[in-house]
């Protein structure tokens, strides 16, 4: 482990270093160890870090000089993609099957090489700050049948987006946009999606200075929301709802 990055004490409660000390190669990398406890994990995302690392690995701590942005009003679906969910009678919900979203996001995927980042323990941290209202599942329903969705860490009005999967195509689109329509009506700004991809891009996401990011999430992470399953705030989207409510 390289010396340059600080290794962080035992206390969920001990601080981060400043995220300006973050490495240029590889990009973002801040700080190695401690845990993966409620508080340490709330700790770093309030302050634009994420834990990224694979089994056998310490936990990495990152911070990128690059941050890969929804606005809650930006998020579109390709064209090809809308014709296809006219038709469907797809139902979004919140909150109804969060460790199952979780594990279907940690499954391996097809043509992927080497495993997944959201390990055992990953899942262990995500389902406990699930169970403290702080993590939250969009689920795309065919039927009863969960077939994606999206997860991540909510705090003030911010929602930080760690992953999605599809079991069919297009689910996990739409658990997106549909997170973005019900964030929107809450008054919620921004999605944080960390890194930027290829499907992420063609979803609308954006790439911001990590300085603006932090900026920007100074300004919601302390509105007040209080923590809570949003299986009922949320409510049942009909597909074509969603679609409706996207920009043109």
């Amino acid at each position: 482990m390289s010396l340059h990055i600080v290794q962080l004490d035992h206390d969920p409660q001990a601080p981060f270093p400043p995220v300006e000390l973050a490495l240029v190669e590889p990009d973002g990398l801040l700080a190695y160890g401690g845990d993966l406890s409620p508080t340490r994990f709330l700790n770093a995302y309030r302050g634009g870090i994420f834990p990224w690392f694979s089994e056998g690995e310490p936990i990495l701590w990152w911070s990128p000089s690059r941050r890969a942005v929804f606005r809650t009003d930006g998020v579109r679906l390709p064209s090809r993609l809308r014709r296809k969910l006219r038709g469907s009678d797809w139902v979004v919900r919140a909150d109804t099957a969060f460790a199952q979203v979780v594990a279907g996001c940690a499954a391996p995927r097809a043509g992927q090489s080497g495993g997944t980042w959201i390990t055992a323990d990953m899942q262990t941290a995500y389902n406990a700050l699930h169970a403290l209202g702080h993590a939250h599942s969009i689920e795309v329903f065919d039927g009863e049948q969960l077939i994606g969705g999206v997860f991540g860490l909510s705090f003030g009005h911010m929602f930080c987006g760690d992953s999605m999967y599809s079991a069919e195509s297009g689910a996990s689109s739409l658990a997106l946009a549909a997170l973005a329509m019900r964030l929107r009506d809450w008054g919620w700004p921004i999605i944080d999606a960390q890194v930027p991809n290829a499907h992420t891009r063609s979803l609308g996401v954006e790439t911001w200075r990590r300085e603006d990011y932090l900026q920007a999430l100074a300004a919601v992470r302390d509105a007040p929301a209080l923590p809570g399953n949003w299986t009922g705030r949320f409510g049942d989207l009909a597909t074509t709802a969603v679609v409706a409510s996207l920009p043109a």
